[in-house]
């Protein structure tokens, strides 16, 4: 066995770096071999993603990154990453997060209900030639329309753990850039290309999509979580015929819904059966007190559903399942974790760097995006598997702290050793004592993200 290898297999028993231990569990080398994610020379591409990692959990950018020695990879290496038009990141991100659930099915309670969520989110972007951004885009955050990027997303829930699967950016009439004038010149059968082209399909098209990748590769949910703009006849024809059973609100909006019978609307359905149903009572936290009763009603395309009419004190709220099996209370439940997407959004802007993207090229957005998401994907499996489970920012702190005291250690470390080197006895004694030492830098910036200077 080689020094280095003996040193590398020390410092990961000794060390315990979560990142790196996590991403060598997955094979993430396979699964960028796979996205095609290749490089003749120069430093591995795995490598340079590590790094990329890192950065996020730091909290640096590149720029500030690269000044941590005068060893770490130059600059362009890192932009070359982002703006390569053959890399697959969709495949990157779908098959971590396969092989992650994969994991977790060991620890996983059987009887916990699987969600998946889909959901979109408008992140601000000031610069006026942002590829893939819009003007008139409306931001709940915000209540106004702001120019920025519409990212549609799918997020996968056991009730414990968050993890991102898929996004795509939606673009509409106001596109501040279109497809045909970004800035790269791409072959059409790349995935950039690909990419491009999804972005003018429409919302809708753009989640049926995405929902229908994750069913192909295998990742399995109880249930599909979706708000009123996606809950329609069509995409919940689209889930029937996919097999994945809906649980959503619906608009109450009679040019979108008209059912079968003779109470054709929302509205006529609720004002004939609040008479003859028994109400229940219910409160979503403190402050909002409903009641709520369900019909089963038939749509042409829709076909059988069943609608938990839940009424509070300032609105009619229509909660629709196509599982007409479970009860009013485990619909009602069920579709509360809805939420669980929009904290993960809110861990991503402040922990990962969503919606922080300077780049103005729409590749590296959208790989900056990805790693985004799978850096977020990393470290709430790292949490979930600890003994200690805590919130994700809480765990951020704790991993941003540790790979400075990891990295500062070595550094020192590696230092001692240099001045123990040039005691002339010990070099006596020990010819390989300098090839040694050299091997400890190379290795501790591979496993740290930088390469330590004696």
């Amino acid at each position: 066995m080689s020094i280095e290898i003996q040193i590398i297999n020390i410092i990961n028993d000794k060390l315990k770096n979560p990142i790196y231990t996590t991403m060598k569990l997955l094979n993430l080398k396979n699964i960028l071999s796979k996205s095609n994610f290749t490089k003749k020379d120069g430093v591995a591409v795995h490598m340079v993603l590590l790094h990329f990692v890192y950065m996020l959990v730091m909290n640096k950018k590149i720029s500030t990154f690269g000044k941590q020695s005068n060893d770490s990879l130059k600059k362009d290496v890192y932009y070359r990453l982002l703006s390569n038009s053959s890399y697959n990141w969709r495949s990157l991100l779908t098959l971590s997060v396969a092989k992650i659930l994969s994991k977790l099915h060991k620890i996983q309670d059987a009887k916990a209900i699987k969600v998946l969520i889909l959901d979109d989110t408008i992140e601000g972007k000031v610069g006026k030639n942002v590829e893939g951004s819009c003007d008139k885009l409306w931001s709940n955050k915000e209540k106004r329309t702001i120019r920025g990027i519409n990212v549609v997303s799918l997020n996968y829930s056991d009730g414990f753990s968050n993890f991102m699967l898929d996004f795509s950016i939606a673009m509409n009439k106001y596109a501040r850039v279109t497809i045909e004038n970004f800035t790269n010149k791409v072959d059409q059968r790349t995935n950039a290309h690909k990419r491009r082209v999804e972005t003018m399909k429409g919302k809708s098209h753009i989640a049926i999509d995405m929902v229908k990748r994750a069913v192909k590769s295998g990742i399995y949910a109880d249930y599909l979580l979706v708000d009123s703009w996606y809950s329609k006849p069509v995409f919940i024809k689209e889930m029937n015929e996919l097999g994945l059973k809906v649980i959503s609100r619906i608009a109450n909006n009679n040019k979108i819904w008209n059912f079968m019978g003779k109470e054709k609307t929302l509205e006529a359905i609720y004002n004939k059966h609040k008479k003859i149903k028994t109400e229940k009572s219910g409160n979503y936290g403190k402050k909002i007190k409903f009641t709520y009763f369900s019909v089963t009603v038939e749509h042409k395309n829709a076909g059988l559903l069943k609608i938990v009419f839940i009424k509070t004190k300032e609105k009619l709220i229509p909660i629709v399942s196509t599982d007409l099996e479970i009860n009013d209370e485990e619909i009602i439940e069920t579709y509360k974790r809805r939420w669980d997407i929009e904290q993960g959004y809110k861990e991503l802007r402040q922990h990962f760097g969503f919606g922080q993207e300077e780049n103005r090229i729409y590749e590296a957005l959208i790989a900056r995006i990805t790693l985004s998401f799978f850096t977020y994907n990393i470290v709430s499996y790292i949490n979930r598997i600890s003994n200690e489970p805590q919130t994700i920012g809480g765990l951020f702190k704790d991993l941003e702290c540790e790979l400075h005291t990891l990295a500062i250690a070595m550094q020192t470390f590696i230092i001692i050793l240099d001045e123990i080197a040039k005691i002339e006895d010990i070099v006596k004694r020990n010819e390989d004592l300098v090839s040694i030492i050299a091997v400890l830098q190379d290795v501790t910036q591979k496993m740290l993200g930088f390469r330590c200077e004696s």
